[in-house]
């Protein structure tokens, strides 16, 4: 087993120990599984949850199966209906979220269900590990990587607020872009906290089995070169919760990239990040990205996160021309279960799951389409489970 899984299967150890003791004996948890692929990775996520061993899961688990979705929508003339909402705050402790066919071209009435949860939610910032001991970067080497991305999750130019116009030279659209100290600040807040934890856990595991083995660090991303009144205040505002803490200020390090140097290196050096935080869009932009270094959309999981519920959800899309195939990569909804986890104080049923799964990847014998194989969702998922 490579480094990067060595240690990051420790600090998920060691972090299972902390947490576990404040879990509740019954977990409650909303499936939405939305559109096209989401309809059949939500239900693999579930059958690992179930087949988790009473040892390492001692709660009992309770699903909820909710509405949403853009075919919801179609139907319904709603995309994130208020029932949806209700079970999700009146019963639920997390949820996990599957995809959305938000389509390209505007419709009327209709906005992402996703974007929507997270502003009714709360869920000021998408988590996202990229975590891989043989990483391919843009000069072919293969390098260890463990880098979290902190996206803000509730502004930027995703409060969708357009407007089309016509002009003496043809038509014209303006979009207004919101950037707030408030949600900067929660942003910025959660980088630094989620910096000194990772250390911490690191400092538990031999440095000669980290992948990441120097001073945390966070790296704010922005682009006030150019946007200077937005992009300057999200700057100045992360800035200032790093300067206004003094353990921040002596226990982590912290620099700067213009998001398009940022992609830049991303790809030339990924080692080069430990904590990186971003807008909405430049967050939404780099993660996906990095995606690649891991190679495949299909791996990559998230976590909706606010400070009293947690939503995880795939980094990939619906995937329409693969759906109902039984052709999906379920490893990225898998994985999102195991952060919702997590969050929600399981550790070591989250541990559980990332070791199955990394066996299952290790082996290289059962892989779906878009990681070169041939197995079906169904058989990875049994895989997964055959080994909690």
């Amino acid at each position: 087993m490579h480094s990067a899984l060595r240690s990051f299967q420790k600090i998920a150890a060691h972090r299972a120990a902390y947490t576990t003791a404040s879990a509740s004996k019954t977990l409650t948890i909303g499936l939405i599984p939305a559109d096209g692929i989401g309809r059949e990775v939500i239900p693999a996520a579930r059958q690992v949850l179930e087949a988790l061993p009473s040892n390492v899961m001692p709660a009992q688990l309770n699903f909820v199966d909710l509405d949403a979705g853009f075919e919801y929508f179609q139907k319904h003339g709603v995309a994130l209906p208020e029932k949806t909402l209700e079970a999700l705050k009146g019963g639920c402790d997390g949820a996990l979220f599957g995809a959305v066919s938000s389509p390209s071209h505007k419709v009327a009435g209709y906005s992402s269900p996703i974007v929507g949860l997270r502003k009714k939610m709360d869920l000021y910032a998408n988590v996202r590990p990229v975590i891989s001991g043989a990483a391919a970067t843009a000069s072919g080497e293969k390098r260890a990587i463990d880098m979290l991305i902190i996206r803000e999750n509730t502004e930027c130019l995703y409060i969708k607020e357009e407007e089309q116009h016509d002009g003496p030279d043809g038509k014209y659209a303006v979009a207004k872009r919101r950037i707030s100290e408030f949600a900067s600040r929660r942003a910025g807040e959660m980088a630094f906290s989620m910096a000194l934890q990772r250390d911490s856990m690191r400092q538990q595991v031999p440095e000669a089995e980290r992948t990441w083995k120097g001073r945390p660090k966070v790296t704010i991303v922005h682009k006030s070169n150019v946007l200077s009144v937005t992009d300057g205040l999200w700057r100045e505002t992360v800035r200032g919760v790093y300067a206004g803490n003094a353990e921040y200020k002596s226990k982590v390090d912290i620099e700067e990239q213009l998001v398009d140097s940022m992609v830049y290196r991303m790809f030339r050096e990924p080692e080069a990040f430990d904590v990186v935080v971003a807008p909405n869009m430049y967050g939404d932009i780099i993660s996906d990205g990095a995606a690649a270094l891991v190679g495949s959309l299909g791996l990559v999981p998230s976590a909706n996160v606010g400070d009293s519920f947690v939503v995880g959800e795939p980094v990939h899309g619906s995937a329409p021309d693969i759906a109902g195939k039984n052709i999906a990569n379920p490893v990225a909804a898998i994985r999102s279960a195991a952060m919702l986890l997590e969050r929600t104080g399981y550790g070591s049923a989250a541990l559980a799951i990332y070791r199955a799964v990394d066996k299952v990847l290790e082996t290289g014998q059962i892989k779906t389409p878009d990681l070169g194989g041939k197995a079906t969702t169904t058989e990875v998922t049994a895989a997964v489970c055959k080994l909690l």
